[in-house]
């Protein structure tokens, strides 16, 4: 499949499913010719939130698609599940904080490698991300 074919969807129950994430944005990455340096960030970004999605969600979906704003295309990945959401935003945006579990990077360093990060949690409710890179 590719971009122009529509949004990919992928349920993330494993550690293979994440590889599966990382290896989807890279291709949509590469197809709406990314830098290389916006590529790595954008996969970075996206393997922090789908490991995420997987150890405090408890699994859930990511969802890769080809975005435009009539000048400039990009790649948006959604990343949803039903887990305990996350209680204090802020601290979790913070630099520096991280549980520990992930790959270090944390939500706020996924923020800052993406174009856009969109937050939306409440507790015993779940949480979806969803984050944008730009081509240049």
């Amino acid at each position: 499949m590719t971009a122009a074919d529509g949004p990919e969807e992928i349920v993330i129950r494993a550690d293979e499913d994440v590889v599966r994430v990382r290896q989807l944005v890279r291709s949509y990455a590469l197809q709406v010719k990314l830098s290389l340096v916006d590529q790595t960030k954008l996969v970075t970004a996206t393997s922090e939130l789908a490991r995420n999605t997987l150890i405090y969600g408890g699994g859930g979906t990511a969802r890769v698609e080809e975005v435009a704003d009539g000048r400039r295309k990009g790649v948006r990945a959604s990343f949803h599940d039903d887990g305990p959401g996350i209680p204090d935003v802020t601290v979790a945006l913070a630099d520096g904080w991280s549980s520990g579990k992930g790959l270090g990077l944390g939500l706020g360093g996924a923020k800052r490698l993406v174009d856009q990060f969109d937050l939306d949690t409440e507790v015993g409710r779940g949480t979806d991300i969803t984050v944008v890179k730009w081509a240049r």
